[in-house]
């Protein structure tokens, strides 16, 4: 680690995947740079020290010297810009997703998405919608690849990106050719001083320079973020215009631009109403696009979703499992839970993010067979479970998945969803691993009831 004064005016705040984009990225324009973390051991340090073994770095706490004498701060989004030392700086705080912006500019078209749940679901869906089309199409952002990596390859003719809040925040410039917030509910509100409207703003750069704005029309936040544009909705109703929903022919539901229909909904393989709404999405996005409608349409036949996202596990003695543990806020659980036909066992907790767990209280009382609560928010999930339902408390998710199980009714084919409308720090290293591990209890469960 070098720790010497800089003279670089420009400082990477905050190294991991995105960080090391931006140095890669800083070093092919030429420009000197510097790097802080707060972390003693940041990731990605080893490939910083390979890559660029004499530019200055300082590890283990912000430099605030080091800022003061910076023009120009480019923060990792998980840094929060309200930082005292970056507040402070006087410097310019950008993010990676600025940069790219600068040097895109609007010679390529670039598909936006946000949304506190399913952005990476229409993210995904348009990705392979473009590709089977024959587009040669860069995507990444929030998920997969760092934007600022995607510029490596000059021969794209299309980019779709994921974006964050916390990407938008430092956000000012990103000209689209199509840009939706799919949805806005309670999350990050840790970040937000517990202010939903603050989050909400935060997502609402995304149609500053947007040619085409598509918003969700069942959504109240996207509605509002969108109604001073000329935009293009979405909805889970019969749309009026040339806009996109839901109407009916022979009796059973379809998806519709306007008096067109496009296709059943039945014939979309991906579970649940949510799914419905970001499948209307991303036909909408991919029509401004100038995608296949034909392939779009096969896409929905045949994309079984994300890992840990409404992802189908197993059908053991009768009861479905899946896994949601991507569902790490109240507005995800509370559209996984709803999705899935008859009831369910809920597995759910961990940390809230400040979040209100009100409004899941009538979907339990609704759709839940039972609710098993784990992690530092369980017993305040549980004030809103209706006390005719049955609540177990449990220490570890192979107690999770062995109480769902007894709490599963056979005879009425019910289902057992791991949704926790809550982060997974308290317990897991991230999503990803509660998830993983969720399945691995699940087979082994079936491994045991199998040999009983």
């Amino acid at each position: 680690m070098n720790t010497q004064q800089i003279t670089a005016n420009t400082v990477i705040v905050g190294l991991g995947k995105t960080g090391l984009s931006v140095a890669r990225y800083l070093a092919s324009q030429k420009r000197d740079f510097a790097v802080v973390d707060s972390r003693k051991s940041p990731p990605n340090a080893d490939d910083l020290a390979r890559e660029y073994a004499d530019i200055c770095s300082h590890f283990g706490s912000f430099n605030a010297d080091w800022f003061k004498t910076a023009s120009q701060l480019i923060v990792n989004p998980g840094i929060a810009i309200a930082t005292p030392e970056i507040n402070n700086s006087g410097a310019e705080v950008i993010g990676d997703i600025e940069l790219f912006a600068r040097e895109v500019g609007d010679s390529k078209p670039i598909i936006a998405i946000t949304g506190s749940n399913g952005k990476t679901t229409v993210t995904m869906l348009l990705d392979l919608m473009a590709k089977k089309s024959g587009v040669n199409v860069g995507t990444g952002g929030n998920i997969g690849t760092p934007a600022l990596d995607l510029l490596q390859d000059k021969g794209l003719e299309l980019y779709v990106l994921e974006l964050s809040s916390f990407q938008l925040e430092t956000t000012r410039s990103l000209k689209t050719r199509a840009a939706v917030i799919l949805n806005v509910s309670e999350d990050h509100l840790d970040r937000y001083d517990n202010d939903i409207h603050q989050y909400a703003a935060a997502k609402a750069v995304i149609y500053q320079h947007c040619q085409h704005v598509v918003f969700n029309r069942d959504d109240e936040f996207s509605r509002q973020l969108a109604k001073d544009y000329p935009a293009i909705s979405f909805g889970l109703d019969k749309p009026e215009g040339e806009n996109y929903g839901i109407d009916q022919k022979d009796g059973e539901d379809w998806l519709v631009k306007g008096s067109e229909f496009i296709m059943p909904s039945a014939e979309i393989k991906l579970p649940g109403q949510h799914n419905i709404s970001n499948a209307l999405a991303a036909i909408a996005l991919g029509d401004v696009a100038g995608l296949d409608r034909s392939v779009m349409k096969d896409v929905l036949k045949s994309f079984s979703g994300m890992d840990h996202r409404t992802q189908w596990l197993a059908n053991i003695k009768g009861v479905n499992w899946y896994n949601d543990s991507k569902g790490t806020n109240v507005g995800a659980t509370l559209a996984a839970l709803s999705g899935l036909p008859g009831k369910t066992v809920l597995i759910a907790g961990g940390q809230g993010k400040g979040a209100d767990f009100l409004p899941l209280q009538a979907v339990i009382a609704e759709k839940a067979r039972a609710v098993v609560l784990m992690g530092e928010d369980a017993h305040e999930i549980a004030k809103y479970v209706d006390e005719s339902i049955p609540v177990r408390f449990v220490n570890s998710m192979k107690e999770a998945v062995h109480q769902a199980h007894e709490l599963a009714l056979v005879d009425e084919q019910d289902n057992v969803l791991l949704s926790p409308a809550c982060a997974s720090f308290d317990m897991f290293d991230n999503y990803a691993v509660r998830g993983e591990i969720f399945m691995q209890e699940v087979v082994l469960l079936e491994k045991e009831l199998t040999h009983v």
